[in-house]
């Protein structure tokens, strides 16, 4: 995980220098043409759509990038409910900065609220029982650490950051290696070798494979992978306790409790952030 300060700063700095240098290229002309180099202004974040606010501290970010004498009068925090109507900052600094920033702010806080929306949804029809619902890897390339970020302020949980810090043996890792047994020792001597202690997740198709799964040990969790509701049920039994349990397949808003229900201690969904809708936003110069 990147959640830490630093590396969360690292991965903020390197995205923000690079969009700002795909948006803005060699300067951006229509501003320098009509705005005075010592203009400053005044602008409010309107929030068009209900929804939970994301991405305030990277707007924040973004503007002192573009201009260090940049404020920001906050009105909601990142995490909280927004209303149609609402205002959610208000920024002050050199207009030329404030244009330069607009669009990139914009975009970003628009993706980053739609996802904390939707994962705050997902946590609510579940969150009188006890079950984690968790994003995946499903993440739009380079800007995955943000939509993580939005997934955690929308109250639900990070599983891997990557292929890095936890090990997931999947369908075609089985089929490729040829099966279940000879994956997971593999995996065993593999971190055995490296000084490796990493979670390990091991996806199931059926019943048969995850029998299998129980007799051969060896991993943290088993994934079980596009089960019917009563399948799911019964593998969470076989189970009993001995492994964490995790269901993963075509989850939806409407489907997820009755998942959630069967006793699964987690529950992978791609949708937060494959299937998340951008939230209306907008960046008003107050006159």
């Amino acid at each position: 995980m990147i959640a830490d300060e630093q590396s969360t700063k690292t991965f903020l700095d390197f995205f923000v220098d690079n969009a700002l240098k795909e948006d803005v290229g060699e300067g951006d002309h229509t501003s320098q043409a009509c705005i005075p180099a010592d203009a400053r202004s005044r602008a409010r974040l309107l929030i068009k759509d209900p929804g939970v606010l994301a991405g305030v501290e990277v707007a924040r970010h973004i503007f002192r990038k573009v201009d260090s004498t940049a404020r920001l009068d906050v009105f909601f925090n990142d995490g909280q409910a927004v209303s149609a109507g609402d205002v959610g900052f208000e920024v002050e600094c050199n207009t030329r900065a404030l244009l330069k920033a607009e669009r990139l702010v914009l975009n970003t806080m628009q993706r980053m609220t739609g996802i904390a929306t939707m994962s705050n949804r997902f946590k609510f029809e579940v969150e009188d029982l006890p079950v984690k619902i968790l994003d995946t890897r499903k993440t739009t390339p380079l800007i995955r650490f943000l939509e993580k970020w939005a997934v955690r302020l929308g109250g639900c949980t990070n599983y891997r950051f990557g292929l890095f810090d936890w090990i997931m043996i999947k369908d075609n890792h089985i089929d490729a290696c040829g099966g279940i047994q000879p994956a997971l020792e593999r995996v065993a001597a593999y971190q055995k070798e490296h000084g490796l202690n990493l979670g390990v997740t091991l996806e199931v198709r059926n019943l048969v494979e995850l029998y299998e799964a129980l007799e051969t040990g060896g991993f943290t969790r088993l994934l079980l992978d596009n089960f019917e509701i009563p399948l799911l049920r019964e593998a969470v039994l076989t189970v009993h306790g001995r492994f964490e349990t995790e269901a993963s397949g075509g989850v939806n808003i409407h489907t997820v409790r009755q998942i959630a229900q069967t006793g699964v201690n987690y529950i992978s969904v791609g949708a937060l952030t494959h299937s998340a809708v951008s939230l209306d936003l907008s960046l008003k110069v107050a006159r």
